[in-house]
């Protein structure tokens, strides 16, 4: 028995884990700040998470980190990479398999698992002790308020811009970028007419084309749920957004829009076949790489204005870190996770400023973190702004304040059940596409009644499903 103890990180040490204080000895690099806990003896710590759209983050950082967090900790921590498109499917083989992975890095809300894993409530609660309140638009990604249930623990998120090529806008009038989804058509019509450069929001099966896409509605004041978890996707202003939507494509995409992969309008961005896509850094950070003459002309706007004027953007990414029921090394795992929060400087910095915080006043540790410290700056909210007024990743040449734009990000976006919670019925929706599809068919020459009515019924049966189960609020 007392052998047995001595195995297992418990329920209090992981409390005490980042609290600690202490430092891995020998690490070299950057200081990463890991609290030894003495009394655990050597176990594994499994990890699963899609490959980072930075490279660096995965190669110069993350790995490193876990693998220094376990020897620290005596732990012996692996990491498997897989592609974003195969998450989902890997995840829900381990979890109806009932073995895997300890730990799963999720890409968007993963509510309809929630019958599957742990509840992560202490572990949160023990992140806003530690280091205040988190995001709430994070909380609303990975808390169900029916059953009281966080599913999954949300570090962090990522903005969603609109990136475009300004040299192309400027031949139009436009030179600061769209403002409105109107000028999406103005202005990007034009731009395909005259230069030959379509649009590159996707109509697919896809992580951006469902942001995308419910970034439209929300914009037009519409959604597939109210606050009340009551389903209202079959309305006027549903309507008005998937009219819009067949107008946008006709002016300005091609049909290569109906196919694209998640990194697709990456690649076109790039290679100066679009003239503005929605996207996150990435997009931009790949072209400085890949092609440097088309990321110099590359700047960012913010969500844009739908006809009353509301501006929404849905997050790129919302990370999830589920905890599988089967999992035997829950509480290593949870002090691995706020470990992870006190070093987020850290993955903000070597995600290229792709990753955001959602827990903005963990304090910034002293000592040698890899970059050079921003003047004045003690708390990652002051951190966040300032590498964005002074992108660190800018290479010569280019402006360096290109981010600016996304500074108050956080009043701009929201979480993907808005305006109610990302609850299992919504995290179903979103892994089954209806909302693109919907917007899709409208495009490709279904009547957009049908095509609405058509999505109303997936969305109904969904909702009713998880209603039946106690998971999901609202009547309808």
């Amino acid at each position: 028995m007392e052998e047995q103890r001595k195995d297992t990180i418990t329920r209090r040490d992981f409390m005490k884990a980042a609290g600690a204080g202490a430092v891995a000895a020998g690490l070299t690099g950057p200081t990463i700040f890991i609290p030894r806990q003495a009394s655990a003896a050597k176990k594994t710590l499994r990890i699963l998470q899609w490959a980072h759209f930075v490279p660096r983050y995965d190669s110069e950082w993350f790995d490193n980190y876990a693998k220094e967090w376990g020897e620290a900790n005596g732990v012996k921590v692996t990491v498997d990479h897989v592609h974003i498109s195969q998450v989902v499917s890997r995840a829900s083989a381990e979890l109806g398999a009932g073995q895997g992975h300890d730990l799963i890095e999720m890409f968007a809300p993963p509510a309809q698992l929630e019958p599957s894993v742990l509840d992560m409530t202490d572990v949160v609660q023990e992140a806003e002790k530690r280091f205040g309140k988190q995001l709430d638009l994070c909380k609303r990604s990975s808390y169900n308020p029916n059953t009281k249930k966080y599913f999954g623990f949300c570090h962090g998120w990522v903005i969603d811009p609109g990136d475009y090529r300004k040299s192309l806008w400027e031949k139009v009038g436009k030179p600061e970028g769209p403002d409105t989804w109107e000028d999406l058509v103005t202005y990007g019509g034009e731009i395909k007419e005259k230069l030959g450069v379509q649009l590159g929001i996707g109509l697919s099966q896809e992580l951006d084309s469902n942001m995308a896409a419910r970034a439209l509605l929300w914009s037009y004041d519409s959604g597939i749920q109210d606050a009340q978890e009551n389903v209202i996707i079959n309305n006027e202003r549903t309507m008005e957004a998937v009219l819009f939507m067949k107008r946008l494509y006709k002016a300005a995409m091609t049909p290569e829009v109906f196919a694209w992969g998640a990194a697709s309008n990456n690649r076109a961005l790039i290679a100066g076949k679009a003239s503005y896509i929605l996207n996150s850094v990435s997009a931009y950070r790949s072209g400085q790489k890949k092609n440097p003459e088309i990321a110099q002309d590359v700047f960012f706007v913010p969500a844009l204005k739908g006809p009353r004027g509301t501006r929404w953007a849905s997050e790129h990414v919302i990370y999830n870190y589920i905890l599988p029921n089967y999992t035997t090394n829950a509480e290593t795992a949870k002090a691995f996770l706020l470990d992870l929060v006190e070093n987020y400087d850290q993955s903000m910095y070597y995600s290229e400023l792709y990753n955001s915080p959602a827990f903005f006043d963990a304090p910034v540790k002293s000592g040698n973190r890899g970059y050079t410290p921003v003047k004045g700056a003690k708390k990652l909210r002051d951190l966040h702004n300032a590498w964005f007024d002074n992108d660190p990743f800018a290479v010569a040449g280019e402006a360096t304040d290109k981010l600016k734009v996304l500074k108050d990000a956080e009043a701009w976006s929201t979480a993907v059940g808005h305006p109610g919670p990302a609850n299992p019925a919504i995290g179903e929706v979103f892994g089954t596409f209806v909302v693109p599809n919907m917007m899709a068919n409208a495009a490709r020459g279904m009547n957009p009644t049908t095509a609405v009515e058509q999505a109303e019924t997936l969305i109904k049966a969904i909702f009713d499903k998880w209603r039946q189960k106690g998971l999901v609020g609202g009547t309808h």
